[in-house]
């Protein structure tokens, strides 16, 4: 199975432009979430430097991001770069379990394999394997609760598209029903 960039920028923005004004964009070296402004009529999930990894990474956190928040770059969010101390890597890790939990679901929609990223390359030891556990256990919480609306019907376009061998527009078209319920 081939993991084509237009194929996943296709299911976002056949999914959600409409009815969300939300386009997802190929970006440079920095993911960014823009809300619509003067320039642009439309809302963009910028991902980075054309990974896959990255796309879904950055679908995740805007499934999980409200109405209020969709009107923020960034979502309002905090970020500290790499070096950060323990505290800052705490933080971090407790606000990346979720998006990373449904990366996780969209990466084995997809048929790809789903690695955590802990994103400190600072002196800080981290407990990747801990980090780990959190975001399989939350996946799993996903999986038996149920999975945020967007995200959901998300993940059924992708399971369409790479597992079921649908067309494009047959995996556009279950994931918009799976909008409508």
């Amino acid at each position: 199975m081939t993991h084509c960039l237009d194929d996943i920028i296709a299911l976002f923005d056949g999914l959600f432009h409409d009815r969300y004004r939300t386009r997802l964009v190929r970006g440079g070296d920095e993911p960014l979430y823009r809300p619509a402004d003067a320039g642009h009529p439309y809302h963009r999930v910028i991902f980075a430097r054309g990974f896959f990894a990255s796309a879904l990474h950055e679908i995740s956190h805007w499934c999980i991001a409200g109405a209020r928040r969709r009107e923020w770059e960034d979502y309002g969010y905090w970020y500290h770069p790499d070096g950060r101390d323990a505290e800052q890597q705490r933080r971090f890790e407790a606000a990346e379990v979720a998006p990373q939990a449904l990366e996780l679901l969209f990466s084995r929609a997809c048929g790809l394999t789903f690695n955590v990223s802990v994103d400190n390359l600072g002196e800080v030891e981290v407990d990747r394997d801990g980090f780990r556990a959190r975001v399989e256990a939350r996946a799993a919480r996903y999986e038996s609760e149920g999975l945020p609306l967007r995200a959901a019907a998300f993940r059924m376009a992708l399971k369409a598209f790479y597992q079921s061998d649908s067309s494009l527009p047959g995996a556009l078209a279950k994931g918009r029903r799976q909008l409508e319920e």
